[in-house]
């Protein structure tokens, strides 16, 4: 089960975005650095808003209109509640939906194939063990995977301490054949400086940039597996893009 681990190229720009109004609140604004009017309060909002783009239901960043994330919703709402009837079918659908997300995390976490791949199945094993103690209540299963799969690695390594193993040329290795070669080159040399810059934040400053940016989680999906209120991981991530505007160095002019 060879799975991508490539981010987004959307989830870099939202969080340079984010990192840019940082700059500029922070009083940072250099040569090449212009302070976004209203930096201030756009930083207190749970996501960028620099970006068209939006999240979708399975909690990566796109730009499928809101009609479409509720359809995909109510179809995975639909599949769960089969799934808690005893249909194999419609949990091996679920399964589909969200492997890859699962098994990114993983890989993330613990920097190798094989051992992510043992997570991954591990994780949706217990899942289907436990699926009727999940209550759908509007919110996207994905969250529940992704807790369950961070439990695994906190009991691998008999410590809660975060760890950001993935290669920067795995997580770059994204699709980027609609932007200009010049262009490219430019967005790969600040998404690499930048995922330096997230792997010297502190352990849970890094997971809640993770979780948010690379994974794509909700403020409300990222507190639930970070067992915090939604509150307290807008300060989490308001404090690591104020770091990261302090770590980061200024765009290639």
């Amino acid at each position: 089960m060879l799975r991508s681990v490539s981010v987004d190229p959307t989830a870099f720009r939202e969080l340079r975005a984010l990192v840019a109004l940082a700059v500029g609140e922070l009083g940072l604004v250099g040569a090449g650095r212009m302070a976004p009017a209203g930096a201030s309060g756009l930083l207190e909002m749970g996501r960028a808003t620099a970006s068209p783009a939006g999240t979708g239901a399975g909690g990566g960043t796109g730009s499928l209109p809101p009609d479409h994330d509720d359809a995909d919703q109510q179809r995975m709402a639909a599949l769960l509640t089969l799934a808690q009837q005893g249909d194999g079918e419609a949990f091996g659908q679920i399964y589909d939906h969200y492997v890859g997300q699962v098994y990114r995390y993983l890989y993330y976490r613990v920097g190798s194939q094989p051992l992510a791949e043992d997570l991954t199945s591990e994780t949706f094993l217990r899942a289907l063990r436990r699926i009727d103690s999940f209550s759908w209540q509007g919110r996207d299963i994905c969250a529940w995977f992704i807790t369950i799969a961070r439990n695994l690695v906190t009991d691998h390594y008999k410590s809660s301490r975060f760890r950001l193993e993935v290669s920067t040329a795995d997580m770059l290795d994204a699709d980027r054949a609609d932007a200009g070669i010049e262009q490219q080159v430019l967005d790969s040399l600040e998404n690499a400086a930048l995922l330096q810059a997230v792997r010297q934040l502190k352990p849970e400053q890094q997971e809640c940039v993770m979780l948010r940016f690379l994974q794509g989680l909700s403020v409300a999906e990222t507190a639930r597996v970070m067992g915090r209120t939604d509150g307290a991981i807008k300060q989490l991530q308001l404090r690591a893009v104020r770091a990261l505007a302090n770590l980061v160095p200024e765009p290639a002019q």
